[in-house]
């Protein structure tokens, strides 16, 4: 079975997908990404001392508000009501990992809003920390998993 682009109409144009007769179902996904920094960067975001404030409760807000307002980053994204968001920075070695669930009861996903969380709360340390390492690196931004709806479960691959 050939897999065709929802997001494009048979005339070749862009369009919203029409979702109005999709019955609304649990949905979930789950985005991780990093940012890999210098360690005087790392520091500074843990110590409490950054005079812009505390860089990761600012990043985690400012994910948490993105996901929110995906459908106007994102042209062909459906608003969604979210039931819940959920952003979480991990201390790595080299930097932070960030992972973003986001819930909703509705008839479309939420990958794109775990993936804008993720990126946005990427963007803000990097905003936060550049003063100490401009040559911080964000990437590694994905879906990890995803439920609910007709396409069902999906668990990228460790």
């Amino acid at each position: 079975m050939k897999k065709k682009l929802t997001h494009v109409g048979a005339d070749g144009a862009a369009r919203m997908v029409d979702v109005s007769e999709k019955p609304a179902t649990a949905r979930e996904a789950v985005a991780r990404g990093r940012v890999r920094m210098s360690a005087e960067a790392r520091q500074l975001a843990t110590s409490g001392t950054n005079k812009k404030g505390d860089p990761l409760q600012t990043a985690r807000l400012a994910g948490v508000m993105a996901a929110k307002r995906t459908s106007d980053l994102i042209p062909l994204c459906h608003p969604l009501q979210l039931s819940f968001v959920d952003v979480t920075l991990t201390p790595t070695d080299d930097g932070f990992e960030i992972e973003s669930r986001v819930r909703t009861t509705g008839p479309t996903g939420v990958e794109m809003e775990a993936l804008t969380a993720v990126s946005v709360a990427a963007l803000t340390i990097y905003d936060m920390l550049k003063a100490v390492d401009k040559a911080m690196e964000i990437g590694d931004i994905r879906l990890v998993e995803k439920s609910g709806g007709r396409s069902g479960r999906y668990e990228a691959a460790r």
